[in-house]
């Protein structure tokens, strides 16, 4: 435990210096932009600069301890983290925010407000939304968790994902999987090929799936060109349903036999198969509305409001205003027996914000330096991103740790400036997905498949493990789940890189 702190204040030290360094290293630039800064200042009093231009590669060391403590205190010091995660992740966030103010002053605080204005918060607004509403739907009776069911539920939530969006299906499919589950010996690789079917790869075939393609949509992207996916998502999903199939097959044997049945029994009496019924269906009504609000966001152009120096479209504020009402209005009409036949509490979405309210904050050099392309320290991977397997390998393996959103979106304009420079986005998108749409299929399915590849890859990831260990089910470390998508998930990729991307 000592180590890690230690390690801890270490990398916390290095983060104070690398930014206050960077800041001497381009001294130069930033005494030339102050006269332009100087000048703008009657128009805008908050302008930014670009600060992925001048932020070194080193400023990403808070984010990379954020990830390590994710990955190493559960396994560690699992009693301290569990009580004191929060604090970790406020530790993590004052150890960049600190630096990163004292850095670069006004920019490094429009930088801060505007990740969370416009991010942060419509972010965990929107998945509290989802995962309020679908804790109001029971689904009563219990198949037993045989493969052929457990198939079954992990075939329904890939076809759900793409129109209820990832979270929206497995917040509605976990706690039925769970319970048919209940006296399963082996149960993890259920949850982790839950997690990579229905957490990520089935929200790939709508803008409502995932959150990068609904960025496409709100750059030009047709609504219904993403179910051009349909061939690539196809061929993933049916070998990863046949391969879990056979793993839990074997597993399901296992368990049949004379000694795993006394285990059996000494955990309890054997889940009966009942009829399956569907309580709190009007919670369909409050889902949709969730689903027409995004929606919705996508199609209005409605005027900017300043809130505190950032500009946010006065669309959003009212999709997330009606997602707000979607949750109250379930909670209102939801009797409590309900929910708590459900097993619903408020842990996992607490643990979610928490984290990525950390994760969110740390993250902003990273993300800044990437879109700065090659003029910031990413230049060198920038540069070698220029074949259709390049742009599906770099937004995956960046959309793994980093947000799919903004990552897909670099990765989307830099397709653009590339095949089509010079050309106006409303002329180029539609060029993009005819002429040039395998560049576009490799970044959608490098940010959507890839999100499956880590815990914080997608935020269903860690509601479904957070849910999962609440019923008592030991999930995988953040490196021992990285060997279950290393071994699983990347060579399926690189099948899918030879076949589809070459």
């Amino acid at each position: 435990m000592k180590t890690l702190i230690t390690a801890f204040s270490l990398i916390f030290a290095l983060a104070c210096f690398s930014l206050i360094d960077g800041t001497c290293f381009h001294s130069q630039v930033l005494a030339q932009q102050a006269g332009q800064v100087e000048a703008a200042a009657g128009e805008a009093q908050h302008e930014v600069k670009e600060l992925g231009g001048l932020l070194p590669l080193w400023s990403v060391f808070p984010f990379l301890g954020i990830l390590l403590s994710i990955a190493l205190f559960p396994l560690f010091a699992p009693h301290f983290w569990h009580h004191h995660f929060p604090k970790v992740s406020a530790f993590w966030s004052l150890a960049f925010a600190i630096p990163f103010l004292l850095a670069y002053g006004n920019d490094a605080l429009y930088a801060i407000k505007h990740i969370y204005i416009a991010d942060y918060i419509p972010f965990i607004i929107l998945l509290w939304g989802l995962f309020t509403v679908s804790g109001g739907l029971l689904v009563r009776g219990k198949l037993k968790g045989t493969p052929l069911v457990n198939t079954g539920f992990l075939l329904l939530g890939t076809i759900l994902a793409s129109w209820v969006g990832t979270t929206g299906a497995s917040m509605l499919l976990i706690r039925p999987v769970l319970r048919s589950n209940k006296t399963r010996q082996n149960k993890v690789h259920i949850i982790v090929f839950f997690i990579f079917l229905i957490a990520n790869i089935g929200g790939s075939l709508t803008p409502l799936g995932d959150p990068p393609l609904f960025l496409g949509f709100l750059h030009g992207v047709d609504f219904f060109w993403t179910m051009r996916l349909w061939p690539i998502m196809s061929f993933i999903s049916i070998i990863l349903l046949g391969l879990f199939f056979i793993i839990d097959t074997i597993l399901y044997k296992r368990e049949r036999k004379p000694a795993a049945f006394e285990k059996e029994a000494a955990a309890g009496p054997a889940v009966k198969e009942e009829p399956l019924s569907v309580v709190g269906l009007y919670n369909f009504l409050f889902l949709g509305g969730i689903v027409g609000a995004v929606l919705l966001s996508g199609m209005l152009a409605l005027p900017q409001i300043n809130i505190l120096g950032v500009h946010v479209e006065i669309q959003n504020l009212m999709r997330d205003v009606l997602i707000i009402l979607m949750g109250i209005l379930s909670m209102i009409f939801t009797p409590q027996d309900i929910r708590r036949e459900n097993e619903f509490s408020w842990y996992p979405i607490k643990e979610v914000a928490y984290l990525f309210a950390g994760i969110f904050m740390t993250i902003i050099p990273a993300l800044a330096i990437l879109r700065a392309g090659e003029h910031g320290a990413l230049a060198f991977l920038i540069k070698t991103v220029n074949q259709p397997v390049h742009y599906f390998w770099a937004a995956g393996i960046l959309s793994s740790f980093l947000d799919n959103a903004p990552t897909y979106l670099t990765f989307f304009n830099s397709a653009l400036g590339q095949l089509l420079p010079g050309v106006p986005e409303a002329t180029a998108v539609p060029d993009l997905m005819t002429t040039h749409q395998i560049y576009l299929s490799a970044v959608s399915c490098g940010a959507v498949f890839m999100g499956a590849n880590t815990y914080i890859g997608n935020a269903p990831n860690f509601m479904v493990r957070s849910i999962a260990e609440e019923s008592g089910i030991q999930m995988p470390s953040f490196f021992g789940y990285m060997l279950y998508s290393i071994g699983i998930l990347i060579p399926l990729f690189i099948l899918v890189s030879l076949i589809f991307f070459m």
